[in-house]
């Protein structure tokens, strides 16, 4: 049986030597009220991926790559088993608020964190304009 990706919000799933585990972030180590820094990437990046592997740049580290959501944890647990990759993460999906929030404050959300799914048939997004 596979593992589901993070259940839920600041739950980071990682599959390393043949077993899944399941990291829970502290409410503690991000601030809720900012929206780019209590993003589970945010939170992954600056707890994992900068102090433990020294990758600061996840646009142009060569020992990152990225699978989008839909693939899902089998698809992270094939690139590991295969050897294509020594580590894998997976992060609870950011919720359609906390994309608006980021927004609404002119953020902008990190590398690789945007895959959205469904595709939209085109780039151009509607807002109400009576909110």
């Amino acid at each position: 049986m596979l593992q589901i990706l993070s259940r839920q919000k600041h739950e980071i799933s990682m599959y390393a030597d043949n077993k899944w585990y399941s990291l829970k972030a502290k409410d503690t180590i991000y601030n809720a009220k900012d929206p780019i820094d209590s993003l589970d990437a945010a939170i992954l990046t600056k707890y994992i991926l900068s102090p433990v592997f020294d990758i600061h740049d996840l646009k142009t580290d060569k020992r990152i790559g990225f699978i989008p959501g839909v693939r899902g944890s089998k698809e992270l647990k094939k690139q590991v088993d295969e050897g294509k990759a020594s580590i894998a993460f997976g992060l609870y999906p950011v919720t359609m608020e906390h994309l608006k929030w980021i927004a609404d404050t002119n953020n902008i959300m990190p590398p690789k964190s945007t895959w959205v799914e469904p595709k939209m048939r085109s780039g151009l997004l509607i807002y109400s304009l009576e909110e």
